[in-house]
């Protein structure tokens, strides 16, 4: 029997039962309107065909969740519309479509270890470590004498990602970054 969750308690990353079918929450936010009740407005992913839906529900309405496991895994390689990750454990391949894991190798380079979720033993998706440092790519460089506070300005990352950063970061700096909000930490 699977635990019974209400929409307060979801987590990115989380799986729930709707419509007797496996969905992932990718984002979710909760809104409360001046007038009428709250709800949450989700983003899920369905787990077997990969479709993602746009769901709102009230606040507070319960629904089973999923209990999943996860496993280190280690990101090996691309193919052409294929991601490949190795059990660090028993050394077995798992193969996932390019658009099911698109998200979380903005911040994966090669051989860089993260999580797979598994829903009843066979593989559901998988997560990136919520921090990361890596290395700026190319950014514009900052204007000495430019002090404003909290302006930004866009920075590629070396594995392709673009995350908004302090004027003060220049090229080849290393920087700690949040997956989770894709958002500047500090930096390294």
């Amino acid at each position: 029997m699977a635990e019974t969750i209400t929409t307060s308690q979801f987590k990115n990353g989380m799986h729930i039962e709707l419509d007797a079918q496996v969905w992932r929450i990718l984002d979710f936010q909760h809104v409360k309107p001046g007038k009428g009740g709250a709800f949450v407005r989700t983003k899920v992913r369905n787990i077997k065909t990969g479709a993602v839906v746009d769901r709102t529900f009230r606040a507070g309405e319960k629904m089973p969740r999923i209990h999943t496991e996860t496993k280190n895994v280690q990101y090996l390689y691309d193919q052409v519309d294929e991601v490949v990750f190795m059990d660090e454990e028993t050394f077995e391949q798992v193969t996932f479509a390019r658009a099911e894991v698109e998200d979380e190798l903005d911040f994966l380079l090669p051989s860089a270890t993260a999580q797979m979720l598994t829903v009843d033993g066979r593989p559901a998706g998988v997560q990136a470590p919520t921090t990361v440092e890596l290395a700026v790519a190319e950014t514009e460089p900052g204007v000495k004498g430019d002090t404003v506070s909290n302006v930004t300005k866009p920075a590629t990352l070396e594995t392709g990602a673009v995350v908004q950063v302090p004027l003060f970061v220049n090229e080849g700096d290393r920087i700690k970054v949040d997956t989770r909000e894709r958002r500047y930490i500090s930096r390294v």
